[in-house]
């Protein structure tokens, strides 16, 4: 059979030998690589040169703590045991983990709030069989309510990875009208959209930043080949939450195809205006949303315990020793605030991102004020004689102290020279049926233990105050400087435009705006520049000495990174940038401006139901309690006087109504106030934090500063009130009932 032979080129001489052997693909890319690399500028290409993957584990670990702690939890008790769940609801979790960038898998979340839920129930078994085996008592109440709480710890801790995501994404969403200007200004002179994204990753804040780091890691690593494909993962995930964001970044990325370049700057321009179009509407819909929802969570976790109080000592009497103080502290300072926190919280994560939350307070000279320890030392100091009064009675019935003090246990008012208000004893301790002591009952007790709450108020109000009293006052500057800023801006742009260096703009600027708050930070400006010989990046951005420390402000930050990276690309791209941000600039003010409009109301409703109408209501039940407690004392005393005398038939009716009473199975009215009065602080920490995160986002430092001023008007004026209340209604009994003890 014939041998088939290659056909034979006819070019090639036989005599000459073959052909040499053509170079692999791969050996050319090998020999000349690291020479192509070498000669590419990949100046300002951070986002894909960077160490982003050899230090994203620690990047992530440094900005996010608190979430790594639930990674860690999940690794060690969430490893125990493998638990199988539906497919459904391990994509639904796998997303909300993915989401907020937690190295978690979905099965280790589950088994941690299943074994969270098994620890707490056997706990509770141990500590109910214990307390049966030494006091022969079935703690019936405390085995159910620990039933309640361990079921509700499960549901709590496996909704971990869907709070985490929504908290992730609030805090995003307020960085995406600053990412897509920083984007969209950077693309005006450069058409570059991985530099322009690697820019906006820089100068971002947590958590959008890590997001865009993320985008450029998942390339490097080979999930992606492009960054074009990253981004179009990336932006999949906001496609349920806002859609605004995905459009602008299409916008973005069609503007790189546009030909005419005034066509791709006006699609530029049209991507912002997207975006905050997309966050006010979101906004609007979330104001009358979230209007009903917080009216009532406010009458349910406020009003309406308050009122319930008034009850309490009747329903004491009525059920005998079933009802205690433990448990009216278990209900109003435990349960009930927690359930208004959880509610009140998951109505905040319904909250549009805004336009940026500030980090660079930290760089304040005076942030280590608001840092310091000391304060809450000066408070203490200062409030513990209160603390003191207020725990007096307890000290008095249930300590040697009147014994070593040679006084009697329990005086009257006529002995402490308040003879005016009759003969009553002054904390109004009684015997019960077993020999033990119990109360305090009295009205001095009562009013005594009005200093507990004021004392705790006044605790934090001093020392929120010491700590945030100079800050603010930097805060107040700071928003002066920012709405001054846009005429500063359109001045800036003009002489930069007119050829002025930016190192000696400054300066012109500084002088031409004298007497407003934007002459001083020019000046701060103008001086590290010519006295400090820094540059103008340095002079803005020093760590030590630059003007930004001083005025912590995200938008004053922003205009000046883009106006330091546009003059790279020369002034009159310097000068359009600031031209365009000048023109965001009073966007975002109408918006601003108009949205504050619109959550007036509601915080108006807020702010004036927690420091008036709460604690009014709080000080008139007070009052009416501790009325009747001393109408109740009173009666029980006239029946114990008409038994001794053998005149009880002279009561009729009413002394068989007394005697189905034990005073001394009455919860104290001195308990219930500290409880109402702890309460009221609690819903003041609770709403103070709400009204805040509803006007400007999360907001440690107004927080703080709100807190302390709520807290001393609110509790001031329950103290006015029920002080005063209390004497009035226990005159008024006094005077009604002092024939039955005469």
């Amino acid at each position: 059979m014939p041998q088939d032979f290659p056909p034979q080129n006819p070019n090639v001489n036989p005599m000459q030998g073959p052909p040499p052997i053509k170079p692999d693909v791969n050996e050319i890319l090998k020999k000349y690589g690291s020479k192509i690399e070498s000669q590419i500028n990949t100046a300002g290409t951070s986002g894909s040169s960077n160490s982003y993957s050899k230090a994203y584990s620690a990047f992530k670990e440094e900005m996010a703590p608190a979430w790594s702690r639930y990674e860690k939890w999940c690794h060690s008790l969430g490893n125990i045991i493998k638990l199988n769940i539906s497919q459904k609801d391990e994509v639904k979790v796998r997303k909300s983990l993915n989401i907020a960038h937690l190295d978690v898998e979905p099965w280790q979340s589950v088994t941690l709030s299943a074994m969270t839920f098994f620890i707490v129930f056997l706990l509770g078994i141990f500590i109910s069989v214990t307390d049966f085996l030494f006091t022969g008592n079935v703690p019936v109440l405390f085995f159910m309510m620990l039933i309640v709480f361990s079921l509700f710890l499960f549901s709590y801790i496996s909704g971990y990875p869907e709070r985490f995501a929504n908290q992730w994404r609030l805090k995003a969403s307020s960085q995406m009208v600053p990412a897509i200007l920083y984007i969209v200004v950077y693309m005006r002179h450069t058409s570059n959209l991985e530099r322009a994204i690697s820019f906006a990753a820089e100068h971002l804040q947590y958590p959008l930043a890590l997001d865009f780091k993320k985008i450029f890691y998942d390339v490097e690593v080979g999930k992606f080949s492009t960054i074009k494909e990253s981004l179009d993962y990336y932006l999949d995930g906001w496609r349920d939450y806002s859609p605004e964001f995905i459009e602008s970044f299409h916008l973005i990325e069609s503007s790189l195809f546009e030909p005419d370049d005034n066509a791709r700057i006006a699609t530029l321009e049209k991507a912002l205006q997207v975006i905050l179009d997309g966050v006010y509407d979101k906004m609007l819909k979330f104001v009358h949303d979230v209007r009903s929802p917080i009216q009532s969570t406010y009458m349910l976790g406020t009003t309406l315990p308050v009122l319930g109080l008034a009850l309490l000592p009747l329903a004491s009497l009525m059920v005998g020793n079933l009802l205690k103080a433990s448990h009216v502290f278990l209900l109003y300072n435990l349960i009930i605030p927690f359930l208004a926190f959880f509610l009140m919280n998951k109505y905040m994560l319904m909250r549009p991102g805004g336009y940026g939350e500030t980090s660079l307070l930290e760089r304040n000279p005076l942030y280590s004020e608001y840092k310091s320890k000391v304060p809450y030392a000066k408070a203490f100091i200062l409030c513990l004689p209160l603390f003191f009064l207020g725990f007096l009675p307890l000290l008095w019935g249930f300590t040697p102290l009147p014994q070593i003090l040679g006084l009697p246990l329990d005086p009257t008012f006529a002995q402490l020279g308040l003879g005016f208000l009759g003969g009553d004893s002054f904390f109004g301790f009684q015997t019960n049926s077993a020999g033990t002591i119990t109360g305090p009952f009295g009205v001095g007790a009562l009013i005594l233990g009005m200093f507990i709450p004021l004392g705790l108020a006044l605790f934090f109000s001093i020392a929120y105050k010491e700590k945030t009293k100079n800050l603010i006052k930097e805060r107040e500057n700071t928003k002066e400087l920012e709405s001054e800023f846009n005429n500063s801006l359109f001045q800036l742009g003009n002489r930069i435009g007119n050829g002025t260096p930016p190192e000696l703009v400054f300066g012109k600027v500084a002088e031409s705006t004298t007497g407003l708050r934007t002459s001083d930070f020019f000046k701060r400006v103008n001086y590290n520049i010519q006295q400090g010989g820094m540059g103008v990046e340095a002079a803005v951005f020093d760590q030590k000495r630059g003007a930004i420390n001083y005025y912590p402000s995200d938008l004053i930050a922003t205009s000046m990174r883009i106006l330091i990276e546009a003059s790279k690309k020369g002034l009159k791209v310097a000068a359009v940038s600031l031209m365009s941000i000048s023109e965001y600039v009073k966007n975002v003010q109408k918006i601003s401006d108009r949205l504050r409009d619109l959550l007036a109301e509601i915080i108006s409703d807020m702010k004036s139901n927690m420091t008036f109408l709460a604690p009014l209501l709080a000080g008139v039940v007070v009052g009416l309690a501790g009325m009747i407690t001393t109408i109740l004392s009173k009666l029980g005393l006239a029946q114990e006087a008409a038994s001794a005398a053998g005149t009880a038939s002279q009561l009729g009716n009413i002394g068989n109504i007394i005697s189905l009473f034990n005073v001394t199975n009455m919860i104290p009215p001195y308990y219930l106030q500290i409880a109402i009065g702890v309460y009221l602080v609690q819903i003041i920490f609770i709403l103070t934090g709400t009204l805040v995160t509803i006007d400007s986002g999360e907001d440690k430092l107004e927080k703080a500063n709100s807190t302390g001023k709520n807290l001393k008007r609110g509790i001031a004026l329950y103290f006015i009130v029920s002080l005063l209340s209390t004497l009035a209604l226990f005159i008024l009994s006094s005077v009604v009932l002092g024939n039955l003890t005469s």
